[in-house]
């Protein structure tokens, strides 16, 4: 089990140069965490090690280009990441649907495949990817973020909150089966984040924002922001919670007590 502080660990984040992987790139950063972020665009990549440096000067952080529904690519970044950071002792897994909700009946059926398997496979295959050298170092901490759709079901969410619910399951399962080896894996599930690019998608989408108006309306203690999600995500990653495994902790300002 990893007692280190987070000053001392290697952290990959997947998805990692927007929204709550990017904001988490920076507060592991802030920590001393050295951080490799694994995504698909490289100039992206680029501004956003420039937006973690400018959050810590001193930053040990570095842009990996993947394909994250490829899982060859991803063993690649993966090791190319560990040979970077020389231990992984945290993964974080933060990528999304790349389309707003919509109700099932409006959804071509040839694009039930792709909306599912961008959801599902990439946090999976990552978590496939770090395991083995987590269960040999007997330490690590995997955080994935998931949604409260898999919880709650919500009209216009029939296949992002199926896609939702088997990261849920998938990690649980996983935490059960390497938890002998003192890994923990953990997850977010968010409702809705203000000022990412999901919540931009969601805005620019008539039915997906006026359902979500209706859902921050309910949130009394304040839609949930990329901080927010930041926050929770190091401290699941760090020594203090190293009791905590299989858990799915909802950050949603009171939307719902799923």
């Amino acid at each position: 089990m990893n007692t280190k502080p987070i000053s001392e660990y290697g952290a990959i984040i997947l998805g990692g140069t927007a929204g709550v992987g990017l904001e988490t790139a920076a507060q592991f950063a802030e920590q001393g965490a050295r951080i490799v972020l694994l995504g698909r665009n490289p100039q992206r990549g680029a501004v956003a090690c420039d937006v973690v440096r400018g959050r810590s000067p001193n930053a040990d952080v570095e842009f990996i280009q993947v394909d994250a529904t490829d899982p060859g690519d991803l063993v690649r970044a993966e090791r190319a990441a560990r040979a970077r950071l020389g231990a992984v002792d945290v993964l974080v897994c933060t990528t999304g649907p790349s389309r707003p909700p919509a109700l099932l009946h409006n959804i071509a059926v040839e694009d039930f495949k792709p909306r599912l398997e961008e959801i599902i496979l990439p946090p999976l295959y990552m978590m496939h990817a770090v395991l083995p050298t987590m269960r040999a170092q007997k330490s690590g901490s995997i955080i994935n973020v998931a949604s409260d759709a898999a919880k709650v079901a919500t009209p216009g969410e029939t296949l992002i909150g199926a896609a939702m619910a088997a990261i849920i399951m998938f990690s649980r399962a996983a935490a059960l089966e390497v938890k002998r080896e003192g890994v923990r894996i953990n997850i977010l599930t968010p409702s809705l984040i203000a000022g990412t690019p999901g919540a931009a998608l969601i805005a620019a989408d008539p039915f997906a924002s006026r359902m979500f108006a209706k859902a921050a309306d309910m949130a009394h203690l304040g839609v949930a922001d990329a901080q927010d999600l930041a926050a929770m995500a190091v401290y699941l990653a760090g020594p203090a919670a190293r009791r905590i495994t299989g858990q799915a902790i909802s950050i949603n300002g009171g939307i719902s007590v799923a």
